[in-house]
């Protein structure tokens, strides 16, 4: 499989992805919405109803099977772009279902129900986990960053900006620093275990870009002065 990005032109109208899969290689599309070109026999794509247990119940999951040889283009929401991650069968990590945009042939897909707590800090109700070999492609906003994970020293990481961390891992939903310093910082996951944390800079920079811009003197003041007025005054 060979994956191009477009030209990106205007970063704010987004980007695309051209994929070209050779005979007897198959991609599973989960947004088969942002197909918006295809060349190759019509054969060659096959929408279907997922099967994942446990995830919303009411909800029609659909994934579009591509099977090569052929060559489509998808295209990707404002601000995003896709990562793309290679596993080799010993990863342990879990992901986020919406951070999901395709993953490959010998790829087999799993879901771990979350505590109450972490349903309703991620609103959600499960995660997916990765088994085998092959690769995945990850909906990111900006940088993806990474960060390996101490069983002693905790890693702090701002709750709606992690992607995926080992099944291992502890977690639990804090603030740090300074009295200040929590009054003013979004809810962050502190995290121990062994393996690596993925987590993305998009959020938080596109947060820095609204305040700076649109906020005036007085309101930025209520944001700084008063208890947890940046979790509370957006």
């Amino acid at each position: 499989m060979k994956a191009e990005v477009q030209d990106r032109g205007n970063a704010l109208s987004g980007e695309a992805l051209t994929f070209t899969l050779e005979e007897n290689e198959e991609l599973h599309v989960l947004h088969p919405q942002q197909i918006i070109a295809y060349q190759g026999p019509s054969s060659g794509r096959a929408d279907r109803f997922m099967d994942v247990k446990g995830m919303y119940r009411k909800r029609k999951l659909i994934r579009a099977d591509m099977t090569g040889p052929c060559r489509f283009t998808a295209a990707l929401p404002p601000g995003y772009s896709v990562k793309t991650v290679t596993l080799d069968g010993k990863d342990d990590l879990l992901y986020d279902f919406k951070h999901l945009f395709y993953y490959s042939k010998g790829i087999n897909m799993q879901t771990r129900v979350l505590s109450v707590k972490n349903m309703i800090v991620t609103r959600d109700v499960v995660k997916v986990r990765f088994s085998g070999s092959g690769s995945i492609g990850i909906l990111t906003e900006g940088v993806v960053c990474e960060a390996a994970l101490d069983p002693v020293q905790p890693l702090y990481v701002d709750a709606g900006s992690v992607i995926a961390y080992p099944e291992n891992a502890v977690l639990e939903l804090t603030v740090y620093g300074n009295h200040l310093a929590s009054q003013h910082m979004s809810y962050h996951w502190k995290m121990t275990g062994n393996g690596p944390v993925l987590f993305q800079a998009g959020r938080q920079n596109r947060r820095f870009e609204r305040e700076n811009d649109e906020d005036g003197l007085f309101k930025r003041l209520l944001r700084e002065i008063l208890p947890f007025g940046g979790v509370f005054i957006k």
